[in-house]
């Protein structure tokens, strides 16, 4: 299909923590100058996205918890359809690997002209799916309780507050962690499909988002002094597996259980509680 007979659907959070009106406005002429039709359709919490059957490509318009929405009423259409990301919420991984264009017509042009196709492998967890990471341990607690009003007043500020809630009543618990070689026990545990976490870090530099594999990071013990020492080794670019009482594997299926419904983090939001099943989608999604 070619770019003038392309019908855009651009999806975008108008509650997103970074959403801007003229950011909007200047993609949608992005995608105009390039010959395409635009729908627009507003998405947020409690509001169920509809893919237009007259779409041909998707995009959406927010952060990593909007894309997720947006990807998971894509593989639900029931039909293949190209998406790309533009950033405007408050952190946005599957943009940064993407590595597209943040000026909305080259954003567009790249978009509609086929040529930077890249597939990727969702992952399933329960009934719902995530595109860059997982995870359960007290950052998953600090999503849990992240003010929606602080966080679109503050963004990333919000969770940093959200913690300091968490630091104050910390809570460890035993999960069980099983995969098709392997049973643990933790007490905290990521789940990696692209390289990020969180913004610029990676506790999987070798996770990729076209291949095959789920790259899994458990902690033993979670103390306040084991989490610490994760996420300082995390800021400052060191290996993870290096760490005492780390656990890092890769598989296709894993299985979380607890003797709690703990918070299950998924691409910065709260995507399911324990107990959960975390496979790799049968669906390839593609993204230009």
């Amino acid at each position: 299909m070619t770019a003038g007979s392309s019908v855009v659907q651009l999806i975008y959070n108008p509650t997103a923590g970074r959403h801007c009106n003229a950011r909007l406005a200047a993609l949608r002429r992005g995608f105009e100058a390039s010959g395409a039709e635009v729908l627009l359709t507003e998405c947020g919490p409690g509001r169920e996205i509809a893919i237009s059957d007259a779409a041909s490509h998707v995009c959406a318009l927010g952060g990593d918890g909007t894309v997720r929405h947006v990807a998971l009423a894509v593989a639900r259409a029931g039909r293949p359809l190209p998406m790309s990301v533009y950033p405007g919420g408050t952190v946005n991984l599957v943009h940064r690997e993407l590595l597209s264009p943040t000026d909305p017509g080259e954003h567009a042009s790249r978009a509609l002209d086929g040529t930077a196709v890249r597939d990727h492998y969702s992952v399933e967890i329960n009934d719902s799916l995530f595109l860059a990471c997982a995870s359960v341990g007290p950052d998953s607690r600090a999503v849990a309780s992240v003010s929606p009003r602080l966080k679109r007043r503050l963004g990333k500020l919000a969770y940093a507050i959200a913690f300091c809630g968490v630091l104050m009543r910390w809570r460890r618990c035993q999960i069980r962690l099983s995969s098709a070689e392997r049973e643990l026990i933790c007490e905290a545990f990521y789940v990696a499909k692209g390289r990020f976490f969180a913004g610029p870090w990676s506790f999987a530099p070798d996770a990729c988002l076209d291949s095959p594999l789920l790259h899994v990071v458990a902690l033993k013990q979670a103390r306040r002094r084991d989490f610490a020492r994760f996420m300082l080794a995390l800021l400052r670019g060191k290996s993870i597996n290096a760490l005492p009482g780390v656990t890092a594997f890769t598989c296709t299926t894993l299985l979380a259980e607890a003797d709690a419904p703990l918070p299950v983090q998924a691409d910065g939001d709260i995507a399911a509680t324990l107990p959960v099943r975390i496979t790799l989608s049968a669906d390839l999604l593609s993204f230009c």
